[in-house]
């Protein structure tokens, strides 16, 4: 090898001491670089509950608050409740309604409510009051949903459906945010099959209103994590999804989640390259697992938690971290 071409491949080598003003420089950009570092990859916790309280108010009452004063201890930076307030076979009056808000004011942190089947769909049963679910519905949007903050103590600014999608004006419920690097979606999905009552025209079509907003908005939080470099993306509604699943397939035709879920959310999941966590209730058994799959095969980055509920009376801590090879770890609450 000539001098000429040693010269060209060595490493350069600065002669004498580094001068200070380039030297302050140099450790003014490593320190910026090690803090947007840091808040990249900041870990948080949060707190998913559902399908509670259930029961007499002068039984169920008394533990869910003092669920609700654990969490309050244990201090998550917010809590979302995936819907089922109340159960399938209590009234559906304003004056229920009332008191599931004054529970969620009880949370100290950010509260993000979604609704479930319970509130509005099965409010026409004699046990619930014979109300029209439609106006049950109405109702649900007008006292839970008043602006676009959150509720709880300390509410979180959310962007909600009609600021992006006016032809979905009456969807307030769906609900999109970001906390540190992680992006958060509810979708009003509810279990009896979604509203999908193929012997009641009223259900069915308030069903296919609000499945296409859901599917614009399950599309949308996709598009919005892309574009804000979320790290992680996490879905919360009430419904069981499989409860229609079959032996052939996961969503059947006759399936109210077919649309959503099926042809929307799991093949946009199989396409992204973001570990998603969908969060949801309805079936009152605790679940930590992988079950979604899309075209036959399991999707491995994508993580289901099933919330307790019921006569279950705990909540579900889950602890984010994006550095970690499986996001999402999970702890049970109970009351003390």
């Amino acid at each position: 090898m000539n001098r000429r071409n040693h010269n060209r491949l060595s490493p350069k080598v600065w002669p004498g001491p580094m001068p200070m003003r380039l030297a302050r420089q140099v450790g003014a950009l490593c320190l910026c670089w090690c803090a947007a570092a840091a808040a990249w990859a900041e870990a948080f916790d949060f707190v998913a509950i559902g399908d509670l309280p259930y029961g007499n108010p002068s039984v169920a009452y008394g533990p869910y608050r003092a669920l609700i004063d654990q969490i309050n201890r244990e201090a998550p930076d917010f809590s979302v409740h995936v819907g089922d307030f109340k159960s399938g076979s209590s009234p559906c009056s304003d004056a229920e309604f009332q008191a599931q808000l004054a529970h969620f004011a009880r949370f100290k942190n950010g509260l993000i409510y979604t609704p479930g089947d319970n509130e509005w769909t099965d409010c026409h049963r004699p046990s619930n009051g014979s109300h029209d679910p439609v106006e049950r519905l109405n109702k649900l949007r007008q006292i839970f949903f008043p602006s676009s903050q959150s509720l709880g103590q300390s509410s979180i600014q959310l962007l909600r459906q009609p600021s992006v999608h006016p032809q979905h004006a009456d969807h307030v419920e769906n609900a999109f945010w970001m906390h540190k690097q992680v992006a958060f979606a509810t979708v009003h999905i509810v279990g009896s099959n979604n509203n999908f009552e193929t012997r009641s025209p009223p259900a069915v079509q308030e069903f296919f209103k609000r499945d296409a907003a859901n599917v614009d908005w399950i599309k949308h939080a996709f598009t919005l994590a892309q574009e804000r470099q979320a790290k992680a993306l996490v879905f919360a509604f009430q419904a069981d999804v499989f409860e229609s699943k079959n032996q052939w397939e996961d969503f059947p035709a006759h399936s109210g989640f077919a649309r959503s879920v099926g042809e929307t959310l799991l093949p946009l999941a199989a396409q992204s390259r973001l570990p998603i966590l969908i969060v949801h209730g309805d079936s009152h058994v605790f679940k930590f697992d992988q079950a979604f799959q899309w075209q036959k095969k399991p999707l491995p980055s994508v993580y289901r938690l099933v919330v307790p509920g019921a006569q279950d009376v705990r909540a579900v801590m889950v602890s984010v971290d994006t550095l970690r090879t499986a996001p999402f770890q999970i702890r049970l609450i109970s009351p003390p």
